[in-house]
């Protein structure tokens, strides 16, 4: 049941003008998000890495080159295999344009500048940073990130991704 939620909750997120249906442009668009959130330039080979891994991420959604997908075309691709090898790097690379300073970790300001281009309120964005920075550093490491959307994504149950999805306070 949470498997299904969570899927629902993530498609919904991508599925940016809430037509039902996520394209192409709308899932690229979450790259330019964050570049112009970041503000970095085109030619960044951080940028260039983002949007080759972004191109992948959609090849693999969108299989039978359509151009679009359906909430049933991305509940059956999305899992555990597909995070692996195809949006656990996509994230990454999202998650590196974001850490300015290349230290493997994010800040608040820069988480919630992340999650807010990829489509989550400010709110919840704040929310899902508390439930990840346990031990109260003021930062997030890329591999917690990556492991609690993973979690999230594979039904697992994930604090950040509750908070992501949820009415915007940090879980206990």
């Amino acid at each position: 049941m949470h498997d299904t939620l969570a899927k629902r909750r993530v498609f919904a997120m991508l599925d940016a003008d809430g037509d039902g249906v996520v394209s192409r442009h709308e899932y690229l668009a979450r790259t330019k998000h964050v570049v112009a959130a970041t503000g970095r330039t085109e030619d960044d080979p951080l940028v260039v890495a983002a949007r080759v891994a972004g191109e992948r991420a959609w090849a693999s959604m969108d299989a039978n080159g359509e151009g679009r997908m359906t909430f049933d075309a991305y509940a059956a691709w999305a899992g555990t295999e597909a995070f692996d090898s195809v949006c656990e790097p996509t994230l990454g690379a999202l998650f590196d344009l974001a850490d300015t300073d290349a230290d493997g970790t994010l800040t608040r300001s820069e988480f919630i500048a992340l999650r807010e281009a990829l489509g989550n309120p400010a709110g919840n964005a704040r929310a899902a940073f508390e439930a990840l920075d346990t031990d109260g550093d003021g930062r997030v490491s890329r591999e917690q990130y990556l492991a609690s959307i993973r979690e999230h994504v594979t039904g697992e149950g994930s604090p950040m991704g509750d908070a992501l999805y949820g009415d915007g306070k940090a879980a206990p």
